[in-house]
C-alpha cells in the first residue's frame, strides 16, 4: 500500500484536507512544474487549495492532450478526404477516356459492319451477275 493510501485510510474526512495542505506546503513550489501550460479556456478561482489547482490542472491536461489527438485525427481525416477528391477526380478523367475509347471501338465496329454488308452486297451482285451471264450464254448456244 502506498503511503498517500495509508494517508487516505487513517485520516479523518476533515483532517485529510489539513494533512494534505500541510504535505504540499512545506515542499518549494520551484520543484512542481507543469508539464504543458495550462490552456487559454481556464483559469484558477480565487480560494482553491493547492490540490484542487494540481488536480483541475491534471484533468484539464488530459483532455486537452485528448483534444490534441482529435484535432490529429481531423487532420489526417482532411488528408485523407483530399486523396479521396484526387483520386475521384482521376476517375472522372478516367471515365471520360473510357466514353471515349468505347465510342471509338464503337465506330469502328460500325465500319466493320458496314464494309462487311458491302462486301457481302457486291458478292451478291457478282453472282447475279454471272447467274445472267450463264442463262445468256445457254440461251446464245442454243439460238
Amino acid at each position: 500500500m502506498s503511503v498517500s493510501a495509508e494517508v487516505l485510510a487513517r485520516a479523518p474526512s476533515e483532517q485529510l484536507g489539513d494533512e494534505i495542505h500541510t504535505a504540499t506546503s512545506h515542499r518549494p513550489r520551484s520543484n512542481v512544474r507543469p508539464l504543458s501550460p495550462m490552456p487559454d479556456y481556464v483559469e484558477h478561482r480565487n480560494g482553491v487549495n493547492e490540490v484542487g489547482k494540481l488536480s483541475a490542472e491534471a484533468v484539464v491536461r488530459e483532455y486537452e492532450a485528448a483534444v490534441k489527438e482529435i484535432e490529429a485525427l481531423g487532420s489526417e481525416l482532411q488528408m485523407a478526404a483530399k486523396n479521396c477528391e484526387v483520386m475521384v477526380a482521376g476517375v472522372h478523367d478516367m471515365i471520360a477516356e473510357i466514353k471515349e475509347f468505347a465510342a471509338g471501338y464503337r465506330d469502328q465496329g460500325k465500319r466493320f459492319f458496314l464494309k462487311i454488308e458491302a462486301v457481302s452486297l457486291m458478292t451478291m451482285e457478282v453472282r447475279d451477275t454471272c447467274e445472267a451471264l450463264k442463262k445468256k450464254i445457254a440461251t446464245d448456244t442454243l439460238s
